[in-house]
């Protein structure tokens, strides 16, 4: 704390008074800084702090954090200001953007889902066709969604949300399982890519009241990379921390492809991409529940794995009348899982 009450003293000429923020699935830690006229959010990244999974990106010369925040402040997108940085020794001190995540907003306020989500589809989209192109040695154009990173996370569920829980594949499923999960990590790889948050849900963006309109402001976006259009839309609209009836979610994604202003033939194959990244995209998810509890010692994302692996059960129904990998991989996942895979 020596080095943050020190940032505190010489950027606003206060001294230290704090208190601790809850924080997510991170290392990362937060807390509340009281200024003489205002609250601001420390944040503190510790020192080695990396990845676990597999990812390729240049150093670079700044936090990631950093250089996307400015680079979405540029194109338009609401995110924190930062008000003091001492990166050397791990701090930042953003704009308090209060407690309210989405998540939270919606438990006090349910008849704005829509509005919202149809505001959070919509924000997607605009953002999308912002960062369309980037700048030379961008952070986010050094990493991506290729076959390495995204067959990772497809075996991340088998080693955490199968093995871990003593659910393994017999000898036969694993051989197709592996052929299935290359093909599945090539077909996604292979989809069109642009600008991918990595994790937009309703716990990584803000409500804040402003006037007699709420801003939603996006938070947590320092993992961005390129990845496929519908991936973010997979984060939002099948949130491991929401529930939403199929014909929300397909209402939503015409919101978004209107926004995008995507042509019929492009709004079919949008909903067709849809489910085919559910799939790869929430087995992740319910691994790595597992993995949080078990490697991290934080057991709260439990009680979402099962309800992440209904997700790739609905998708894989879906799919699975005209995708012969999709019904195998559906059987598969029904021997181990049983009454689990819902």
């Amino acid at each position: 704390m020596h080095a943050l009450a020190a940032l505190v003293r010489r950027t606003f000429g206060a001294e230290l008074r704090v208190s601790p923020m809850p924080g997510g699935a991170s290392t990362r830690k937060y807390f509340r800084v009281a200024l003489p006229d205002k609250t601001a959010v420390a944040m503190f990244v510790p020192e080695g702090a990396k990845p676990e999974e597999v990812q390729k990106a240049h150093a670079g010369t700044r936090w990631p954090f950093l250089e996307v925040r400015d680079l979405l402040a540029a194109r338009g997108i609401d995110v924190p200001a930062v008000f003091a940085e001492d990166c050397d020794h791990g701090w930042l001190v953003i704009e308090d953007l209060g407690d309210e995540t989405l998540a939270n907003w919606l438990t006090k306020h349910p008849d704005e889902k829509r509005a919202l989500y149809t505001r959070a589809v919509r924000d997607l989209a605009t953002g999308q066709k912002a960062l369309a192109g980037l700048p030379v040695g961008s952070v986010v154009s050094s990493r991506t969604f290729d076959f390495e990173l995204l067959r990772w996370e497809i075996e991340h569920f088998k080693e955490w949300g199968l093995d871990a829980r003593q659910k393994p594949l017999s000898a036969d499923d694993v051989a197709t399982w592996n052929e299935i999960a290359d093909r599945l990590a090539k077909r996604v790889a292979d989809l069109p890519k642009g600008f991918v948050h990595r994790d937009y849900q309703s716990r990584n963006l803000m409500v804040v009241p402003e006037g007699d309109r709420e801003r939603l402001v996006w938070i947590d976006f320092q993992d961005a990379l390129l990845g496929p259009r519908v991936y973010d839309l997979v984060a939002l609209l099948n949130d491991s921390y929401q529930e939403f009836d199929r014909d929300f979610v397909e209402a939503r994604l015409a919101d978004y492809a209107e926004a995008a202003s995507l042509s019929k033939e492009s709004q079919a194959a949008l909903v067709e991409e849809f489910d085919l990244v559910t799939v790869q995209r929430k087995l992740k998810d319910a691994g790595r529940f597992v993995f949080i509890d078990r490697v991290k010692g934080n057991p709260s994302f439990l009680k979402f794995v099962t309800p992440t692996i209904h997700k790739v059960n609905a998708a894989l129904a879906r799919l699975a009348p005209h995708e012969p990998d999709m019904a195998v991989l559906q059987s598969i996942l029904r021997r181990a899982l049983g009454d689990e895979l819902g």
